[in-house]
């Protein structure tokens, strides 16, 4: 991929990257306020405003690095995880599971916002926008289907592991729970032995198709 090819990439991949991993953690702020832990919202981290969740490293130099190593095939990427005090919810290990799921469930919105849009861009007269917000869209519905498929898997501290130790019996929820010190060293071996991959990219085709097919996007 050539300079002008990649910066041309960043520019049209940069709104939806950034809005599709900051408004995933804001989502876990508002759930866990509306279910008792203000936690978040006294830290001033339930808000739209991206820079509130940026962090410098997992929003931006991350997904840069493996945008342009990947050759724009790959992309991932993490915000400030909000912090949630499950003991101050009101039925915490209940509650813990709908705190988990508001990011996915905040990705999959994204998703079909950016499929409502790219549905827009194919049918409004073609104009100079036409093109970038068509690109744009695209980016959009498949990082948010990466997003979502990545942190529903049950792996603890991802939040398919949290859904998991909701839903898991007390005795069982507590030993899986013990796996959240190893999660992230897990998550990065199967990256990079592209078990990962493997595991995603079927259900990432899956949800971004049925996404794309709500539209008729074909």
């Amino acid at each position: 991929m050539d300079f002008d090819a990649l910066i041309q990439m960043i520019a049209v991949a940069a709104l939806p990257v950034i809005f599709a991993i900051t408004l995933h953690e804001a989502a876990h702020g508002y759930a866990a306020r509306h279910f008792g832990d203000p936690t978040a919202w006294q830290l001033g981290r339930i808000s739209l405003n991206p820079l509130r969740h940026i962090d410098p490293l997992g929003t931006i130099v991350l997904p840069l690095a493996i945008l342009l190593f990947s050759g724009g095939s790959f992309l991932f990427g993490y915000a400030k995880p909000v912090p949630v005090d499950f003991g101050r919810l009101r039925q915490p290990k209940r509650d813990m599971l709908w705190v988990a799921a508001a990011g996915p469930l905040a990705n999959l919105f994204m998703a079909l916002c950016w499929a409502a849009l790219l549905k827009l861009a194919w049918v409004m007269p073609e104009h100079a926008f036409t093109l970038p917000l068509t690109e744009m869209s695209k980016i959009g519905i498949v990082t948010n289907c990466v997003l979502m498929v990545l942190n529903l898997l049950p792996l603890p501290p991802l939040d398919g592991g949290r859904i998991a130790v909701s839903l898991l019996p007390h005795a069982l929820a507590w030993r899986f729970a013990q796996l959240e010190r190893w999660g992230f060293p897990i998550l990065l071996l199967l990256l990079f032995t592209d078990i990962l991959g493997a595991i995603m990219n079927p259900l990432v085709r899956f949800a971004a198709r049925g996404i794309e097919s709500l539209f008729g996007l074909y």
